[in-house]
């Protein structure tokens, strides 16, 4: 189970029972349209600090610097260039609290934002409740956050979290300067935003060409809780993390103490070079505990250029579904190694369908570049522009071929619906030990034509373990259609006659189509 969105802690008599595992965003949110946010950033002379600091590249003067016994040195260099964020949110006119009563009357779109912004199931958020705001009684939010520059004339990063829905960005500069800022462009998959500030010539950083280490220090720099200027440090202790954010996660984890407001802000290694972009934390109360996630530099670079040519980002597509190759899957299908993406389903009109790919096929390679996983496939086939030749290597029922395609243009995703009643009118027949009562999918109504669908599951049973349920429809068992459950029966005869230990169902849930190995018992 993913962990959910949830806020920071609030004082002791605020508290309520929350989830022992979560994913915090980063941001802070602070009532009200009068609410002052406490900003602590100490005023700095940059001229006089170190003279020529405006509108030059303080990452290279950072690695002129002799190896650092502290991080205060490296910390003087790169801190100039990382700022606060505020954001104005409109609240609406309908609502002066969000208690838990409140909460229901607030619409859909604006209830995530307060959750993601700290005020999970109507709790307060940092600063108390929103109040109804002078500009024609609506009430005003105002969230807080963190951001960097990364050129002199005015161009920054922050999460897109932070700024999607703002209508107006001010953001607070190292030596204390206020300055408005203009959203740029925003992409929700890897949560980040561009932004520009107006009017200036400012200390900007860079991003960071390599990988970190596990095991390197890194040094965090942001605005938690509201409190700007603030500098952590630790380690990384993890990279290519999947925490359950989407389809491109691909986080460094650190243990650099970061909490709300942190979002946006930049992560350094000792030279000065950014190497992560705050985003989230992983927590059991909401604060820091030491695991906080960073959107790799090379994810940052190639999104945020494409943010500043177009507003927004494009990615690859080819049209399919997958999954990971798991060890039963792998020995279900025969293959000596655990590598590759597993196609479940080939979309009618994509690229993949139109050159050969089917179900069942398993993704190796992309333009001669092994593919580790369903995650690598789809990390790779995103950072590829539409209408971009491939070559794909595939693993087409045991034997590899390669698939040449023009990959067209990511759609915007679409929600999974539930699947229909599975009531079977008392038709099911029961598949031995494997736990299932299935029927013939044209006998119940809702499930339609093809297949044969599950009408009853048994909880101690081998399919209850690997997440069958009432309604789904197994369209194949070891690579043949089913239509009947005698269908069913036979392929797994037939497979534990072959000397399989595992047996590979494709399994339509909802509107997804996915392939599950199962133990082979006697039945």
């Amino acid at each position: 189970m993913n962990p959910s969105i949830a806020p920071a802690p609030q004082t002791p008599q605020k508290r309520r029972l929350l989830s022992a595992r979560r994913i915090v965003l980063l941001a802070t949110t602070i009532a009200g349209l009068g609410a002052a946010a406490l900003v602590i950033a100490p005023g700095l002379n940059l001229q006089g600090a170190y003279p020529g600091a405006l509108a030059q590249n303080l990452t290279e003067q950072a690695h002129k610097l002799p190896a650092p016994v502290g991080f205060a040195d490296i910390v003087a260099k790169v801190k100039p260039a990382v700022m606060s964020v505020r954001v104005k949110v409109d609240g609406g006119s309908q609502t002066t609290g969000l208690g838990g009563e409140n909460m229901e009357n607030v619409p859909p779109q604006l209830r995530e934002f307060f959750r993601r912004f700290g005020m999970p199931n109507g709790e307060e958020g940092q600063g108390g409740m929103p109040q109804r705001g002078p500009r024609g009684g609506r009430n005003i939010i105002t969230g807080q956050g963190s951001g960097f520059f990364i050129s002199a004339d005015g161009y920054a990063v922050t999460n897109n979290h932070v700024v999607e829905k703002a209508e107006s960005v001010e953001v607070t500069t190292d030596d204390g300067k206020i300055h408005t800022a203009k959203v740029i462009g925003t992409d929700p998959r890897t949560d980040l935003a561009l932004i520009k500030v107006e009017g200036g010539s400012f200390p900007y950083v860079k991003l960071s060409d390599g990988a970190p280490r596990i095991g390197d220090w890194v040094i965090a720099v942001g605005n938690p809780f509201g409190l700007g200027g603030t500098v952590t440090a630790g380690i990384v202790s993890a990279r290519g993390r999947d925490i359950g954010a989407g389809a491109y996660d691909d986080f460094i984890q650190i243990d650099a103490p970061v909490n709300k407001g942190n979002s946006g802000g930049p992560t350094f290694d000792t030279e000065g070079n950014v190497i992560g972009v705050n985003t989230a934390i992983f927590s059991p109360s909401g604060g820091s505990v030491g695991i906080a996630f960073a959107i790799p530099a090379d994810t940052v670079k190639t999104v945020i250029a494409q943010l500043k040519d177009h507003g927004t980002v494009t990615r690859g597509w080819i049209g399919v579904q997958i999954q990971p190759v798991t060890a039963d899957i792998a020995d279900s299908l025969g293959l000596k190694k655990v590598i590759g993406a597993l196609v479940a389903e080939p979309q009618a009109d994509g690229p993949a369908k139109k050159a050969g790919i089917e179900a069942g096929d398993i993704i190796t390679a992309v333009n001669g570049d092994e593919v580790k996983d369903a995650r690598d496939l789809a990390k790779k086939i995103g950072g590829l522009p539409p209408k971009s030749n491939v070559k794909l290597t595939v693993l087409h029922k045991g034997a590899e071929k390669t698939v040449s395609l023009a990959l067209g243009e990511l759609p915007n995703s679409k929600e999974a619906r539930a699947n229909a009643d599975g009531n079977d009118g008392g038709n099911g027949v029961d598949i031995g030990k494997l736990g299932l009562t299935l029927a013939p999918a044209a006998r119940v109504a809702g499930a339609g034509a093809e297949g044969v669908v599950v009408t009853g599951v048994d909880s101690s049973g081998a399919a209850a373990e690997q997440g069958f349920a009432t309604g789904d429809v197994i369209l194949e068992v070891a690579g043949k259609s089913v239509s009947t459950p005698a269908d069913v029966r036979s392929a797994i005869a037939g497979a534990r006659t072959g000397g399989k230990r595992t047996v590979l169902l494709r399994v339509k849930k909802g509107e997804n189509t996915r392939f599950v190995a199962l133990p082979v018992g006697n039945s």
